[in-house]
């Protein structure tokens, strides 16, 4: 299978005047269940808590 790496960057740090936090991950290029943007929830390490993370290009 074909997997490409991506980035996920948080989208609440920037609000708050915060840095952004990013992780990096791998997601199938031919799968039809995520055929936009991947979004996940992780822990935010500046914030201290779990926020939404969306990936970048």
């Amino acid at each position: 299978m074909a997997r490409e790496i991506i980035i996920l960057e948080c989208t609440e740090a920037k609000a708050e005047g915060m840095p952004t936090s990013r992780y990096v991950s791998t997601r199938n290029k031919k799968s039809p269940r995520t055929p936009g943007r991947l979004e996940k929830v992780k822990f935010n390490p500046f914030l201290k808590r779990r926020t939404l993370h969306r990936e970048i290009r």
